[in-house]
């Protein structure tokens, strides 16, 4: 299946053109059925509000004159979904590239507080330490509502921005994640078995709720051995508590007026016609484009398509 097969080759690590930067908080990786990180903060228990978290992020070197390029993965995804198009982005534009995981994916910590406003926080926090703002803000399915989000907030951060098939409307209409969440939470694989063997074994128990291919291999992106067991390092637990605001979209009243482009892909029904006014209300210079024979994840279907809409806009 050609979807499934550039999906898998998508994910794979791949070796950056320079000397990465690579960052992690005082954190190390954590996994979903290990002790998750404790929270840092009371998740709005007594009062306190939540605080950003030190994420997880690889950044390759470039022109310091030019504005920085930021992707922002979706659900269930990593910084890992980007390396081989950060890789071709630097070498292409010069420009510094840099890739995150987002709090509970990755090799980001995890938290039980999970929401577009702490995802935001958590990039307010990291851009300015890396000295990367005003920058180019990419991002994918919930990765672009965080990037709008942060647009809406504090614009002055943003210098333009790129939402990958998503808008800042609700989406529960058209997504199957919490059919992919119940689905991960019913693997069941035996200790100390060969990794090959545990990810077959998964793709198979997956098989019989989630048909397509493409992802699954991206779910199973997520399997991970820890001291002889499989685990899922996405951290279920809050992403199933949370997951109704993460297929929402915060309500705001202030529009970003920088230049934005919504990317959509041309099988994908995530951004439809009726999502347009809302658009338009929050990012008045918003332009849409459609990338042809592409779903959701336009980056791993039409990874040169994609890089070459992004291209196009940083002019």
């Amino acid at each position: 299946m050609r979807a499934g097969q550039q999906l898998a080759s998508m994910l794979r690590w791949t070796r950056a053109w320079r000397l990465p930067r690579e960052g992690l908080g005082p954190h190390g990786p954590s996994f979903a059925r290990v002790p998750v990180a404790p929270s840092s903060s009371s998740g709005g228990r007594g009062g306190a509000e939540p605080r950003p978290l030190p994420l997880s992020y690889r950044l390759l070197d470039g022109e310091a004159a030019l504005p920085a390029v930021v992707f922002l993965h979706g659900l269930f995804g990593s910084k890992t979904n980007f390396n081989s198009i950060a890789k071709i982005l630097a070498q292409q534009t010069g420009r510094r590239v840099l890739t995150v995981d987002a709090r509970n994916h990755g090799d980001s910590p995890h938290s039980p507080d999970m929401s577009y406003e702490i995802m935001s926080q958590d990039l307010q926090d990291l851009l300015p330490q890396l000295g990367l703002v005003p920058c180019v803000v990419v991002g994918h399915s919930m990765g672009g509502k965080t990037a709008m989000l942060l647009a809406l907030q504090r614009p002055e951060l943003v210098e333009r921005l790129i939402a990958v098939d998503i808008s800042p409307v609700e989406s529960t209409g058209v997504s199957h994640f919490a059919t992919y969440v119940a689905a991960m939470r019913a693997i069941n694989i035996a200790d100390e078995l060969p990794r090959s063997r545990a990810r077959k074994l998964a793709d198979e128990q997956l098989s019989s709720v989630i048909q397509d291919m493409a992802v699954r291999q991206h779910l199973l992106t997520n399997l991970v051995e820890v001291d002889g067991r499989f685990v899922w390092r996405v951290n279920l637990d809050a992403l199933t508590q949370h997951l109704d605001k993460i297929l929402a979209f915060p309500q705001r009243q202030e529009s970003y007026l920088g230049p934005t482009l919504f990317l959509l892909g041309g099988n994908s029904q995530f951004v439809h016609p009726s999502h347009h006014p809302e658009i338009m209300r929050l990012f008045p210079r918003a332009q849409m484009q459609t990338v042809p024979n592409a779903g959701h994840w336009i980056h791993a279907d039409r990874p040169q398509d994609f890089i070459a809409a992004i291209r196009g806009f940083l002019v």
